[in-house]
């Protein structure tokens, strides 16, 4: 979408909409902030209270449904690369950082290796949200299922890692 169309869907004139963003790249980090932020808060509220696999299906669920339901605004967010500390991106994605390891923190992963479990729990997550998002699941076999599977086996996996 161009700066011309979102100014139109708006109500908006073109350049009122510079007045707040310098253009589309900036919009996309405005966007992606926003998000990491949501998603952060989403993942947080969904595990309070709950720890090893009910906390990370409950997060998990929650990122996948805000991809699915959200998946334009979510790809802003692997675009956007951070631009030092200061960087309004750089807080959001500790945020969300921070939340995946309240996420794992049921499962002792020992602290040299959270990275790697974080990393490894958000592809596979995201992966599964991002072909959902694209209805690249075509076959006629229940999504949700397939979900838990998922939820299952990166239990089992994180489970037996620590």
């Amino acid at each position: 979408m161009t700066m011309g169309q979102l100014a139109q869907r708006l109500g908006v004139r073109t350049p009122s909409l510079y007045k707040h963003v310098a253009g589309q790249q900036e919009l996309r980090r405005e966007i992606a902030v926003l998000v990491s932020n949501e998603v952060a808060d989403l993942v947080g509220t969904a595990i309070r209270g709950r720890s090893g696999r009910d906390a990370l299906a409950a997060g998990m669920r929650s990122y996948r449904d805000y991809v699915v339901a959200h998946s334009g605004r979510w790809a802003t967010t692997t675009a956007v690369r951070l631009q030092g500390p200061d960087d309004p991106m750089a807080a959001a994605v500790t945020r969300q950082l921070d939340s995946f390891a309240a996420l794992l923190s049921g499962y002792a992963v020992p602290e040299d290796q959270m990275v790697h479990a974080m990393r490894t729990v958000r592809s596979l997550f995201h992966g599964f949200a991002s072909i959902q998002a694209a209805h690249g699941f075509q076959l006629d076999v229940d999504v949700d299922e397939s979900f838990e599977w998922l939820i299952e086996i990166t239990d089992r996996g994180l489970r037996a890692m620590t």
